[in-house]
């Protein structure tokens, strides 16, 4: 009472912790051969029993028939001896007695018990036997005495060995009947059903199968049912996989649009970027010009707000650009040792000015700990979240930090700014993906950012590749990032990085102190741009900083150059991109053949705005320093200086 019902069990299983059943690792055949035997078996086994017992029981009652029968006349014929008490004649007769076939011992006794007369097998091996006592009486019915008789059981026990050898005979002939008989009728009931399991396994194995009816009526049933459903479950097939082949196609055709759509905008982007980058590159190097030995402080004014444009344009194609160079897989990682103080100290000289002209706070804190990471692309993480929060604080500021846990340290950026919902914080990492800010808070943070006069506009917001270019860069660096966000009260953002023990200081090209500005007096430059704006402008800045510049737009006025020129250039600055098809690095190659143009010892650098993820590729495996449009011409100044020290062998090249 109250117990639960047991639960079904699948048919053919034994429940949990139940003994094994007999036969279970039987075959069919031969369960029905057990099943035909076993019974035979046991009916003959009986039957046998019970007739062998008969037969013995009778044999034994026909040996003591036959002693009481030789007791019965030796009886007969002692009467008159043994009223006499005729102990000779009473002999006689015992040892006539004794002659019958298997008598072992005659015996006359007197009415009182005393044996006058014994007689014993003398010629043969004495054997157990069954005794007879018969009275001797007179005509009148007075006893007189009595005869023994013992009679041999030795026929009794040939009898038993003579039946349970005709027995084993029998039985074995019997068995080996049944054993034929049963395993014939197995075979013939179980041969279909074997037949049937195969079909049902290679049915299993995705084979359309037919099985041939045969057999009893019942396994003919059976085996019409097994032919019914394979060929709706084949039926079933067909339709799925032709279902299956439509999706498939659907799918594969949906893939190809999407390639082609990420094709047609990777190659747009890049188109885009690379025709804008060419005026912005020129207008860059004009502000500059215009701002050289400008007194005036309206003009000034002017200038730097156009200067303040040129810089929020230039940090839209960078998002272009870093989006670009992960499309083409040219960034791989550089593992070194590193301590994170000098890259937060960097952080800090690059976005301090910007966050005291949103009068904002800057709180970059001081740490001991080395990790092992590229320092690049680390530092452009960093570089993407402080700006990141930077664009989207209205009032206090931003905090970058270092939390060790474990053999990992989480480099965190906190900001007080608008906060993220919740709805929005996983896709906040896709391309081009942003949230519209219409809160008045950060509208200002908007409006606070450098040449953002339109608080709306896109270069004040950026393009939404920021934390999409962290992301990647992330899984680059076999790291994650973390984002949590409360709206109205600001953002954290982190990435791990592995902790390493602090190790002695080497000095790299990232450790170095920045390159001072500098005069480039005497230095013979070569500039190569198809744009002849930005062959003014180029030659307008260089100049003013004291080099000598020559400037060619193609391949045929730089080769022009070196056949006039007195001496190979210092410096050979080309754009990437020519006119006809040409590129910078084809250009620079033949200025390397010809007779009189540039040496192992003149500086290579090239300037481009190609975003293409196939040019990149090419940029990456020349090996030449390159300056992505649009350049500032202090940046341009310091990779200069730094090519030629490179040359000389003074320093690292930039």
């Amino acid at each position: 009472m109250g117990n639960s019902p047991a639960a079904p069990q699948t048919p053919g299983r034994a429940a949990a912790g139940a003994p094994p059943l007999p036969g279970r690792g039987l075959s069919l055949a031969q369960q029905l051969v057990l099943l035909a035997v076993l019974p035979a078996v046991l009916a003959m086994l009986g039957t046998i029993g019970v007739l062998t017992r008969q037969y013995l029981d009778g044999v034994s009652e026909l040996v003591r028939a036959n002693a009481r029968t030789v007791a019965l006349q030796l009886a007969t014929a002692a009467q008159s001896p043994l009223a006499a008490t005729d102990r000779r004649a009473l002999l006689r007769l015992a040892q006539s007695g004794i002659h019958q076939p298997h008598v072992q011992q005659v015996q006359l006794w007197s009415e009182d018990g005393e044996i006058l007369a014994n007689a014993e097998t003398v010629d043969r091996q004495r054997a157990e036997g069954v005794q007879v006592l018969v009275p001797v009486t007179d005509e009148a019915g007075r006893a007189l005495g009595q005869v023994m008789v013992e009679m041999s059981l030795e026929a009794v026990r040939h009898a038993r060995r003579t039946v349970w050898f005709n027995v084993l005979v029998v039985l074995g002939a019997s068995l080996l009947g049944v054993l034929l008989a049963g395993t014939w009728a197995a075979r013939r009931i179980s041969a279909p059903i074997h037949r049937l399991g195969q079909a049902v396994d290679r049915l299993g194995a995705g084979e359309e199968v037919h099985v041939p009816l045969e057999g009893a009526a019942e396994v003919r049933h059976l085996q019409a049912g097994f032919n019914e459903a394979s060929r709706a479950l084949a039926e079933s097939q067909r339709l799925l996989q032709s279902r299956i082949d439509a999706a498939t196609a659907e799918l594969a055709h949906k893939n190809q649009q999407l390639e082609v759509a990420s094709q047609a905008k990777t190659r747009l982007l890049a188109a885009a970027s690379h025709d804008l980058r060419q005026p912005l590159h020129a207008l860059t190097l004009f502000s500059d010009g215009l701002a050289n030995g400008e007194t005036d402080p309206v003009r000034l004014t002017r200038i730097g707000h156009i200067r303040e444009c040129v810089e929020s344009l230039d940090r839209l194609f960078s998002e272009l650009l870093n989006l670009s160079q992960l499309d083409a897989g040219v960034l791989q990682p550089q593992w070194r040792e590193f301590a994170l103080d000098p890259l937060f100290d960097e952080i800090s000289r690059n976005f301090r000015p910007v966050a005291e002209q949103q009068e904002l706070r800057l709180v970059v804190r001081k740490t001991d700990l080395w990790v092992r990471s590229d320092y690049v692309m680390l530092s452009r993480i960093l570089s993407n979240l402080v700006s990141n929060a930077l664009r989207h604080t209205a009032e206090g500021g931003v905090l970058v930090g270092a939390r060790r846990r474990g053999r990992q340290v989480w480099i965190e950026v906190w900001d007080t700014g608008i906060g993220i919902a919740p709805q929005h914080q996983r896709r906040v990492f896709e391309e081009f993906y942003q949230i519209e800010t219409a809160c008045p808070e950060a509208r200002r943070a908007q409006a606070r950012a450098p040449g953002a006069a339109d608080t709306g506009s896109r270069a004040a917001r950026g393009m939404g590749l920021g934390l999409a270019t962290v992301q990647r860069l992330a899984a680059l660096l076999n790291t994650r990032v973390e984002l949590r966000s409360r709206p109205g009260r600001g953002t954290c953002v982190r990435v791990s990085a592995r902790v390493v023990p602090p190790a002695q200081a080497v000095p790299s090209a990232r450790d170095e102190p920045a390159v001072e500005d500098g005069r480039l007096d005497g230095l013979r430059i070569l500039v190569i741009d198809d744009e002849r704006t930005i062959l003014e402008g180029l030659q307008a800045v260089l100049g003013s900083w004291g080099a000598e510049v020559m400037a060619a737009q193609d391949r045929a006025e730089a080769l022009a150059l070196a056949a006039r020129w007195p001496q190979p250039p210092d410096v050979v600055v080309s754009d990437l991109l020519l006119q006809g098809g040409d590129n910078g690095l084809d250009v620079l190659a033949a200025l390397e053949r010809h007779p009189g143009g540039i040496r192992a010892g003149t500086a290579r650098l090239l300037v481009t705005g190609e975003t293409k993820p196939d040019r990149l590729r090419e940029v990456a495996a020349a090996g030449i320093a390159v300056l992505y449009k649009p350049v500032s011409p202090t940046a341009l100044r310091q990779a200069i200086l730094a090519q030629v020290r490179a040359r000389q062998g003074q320093g690292p090249a930039a």
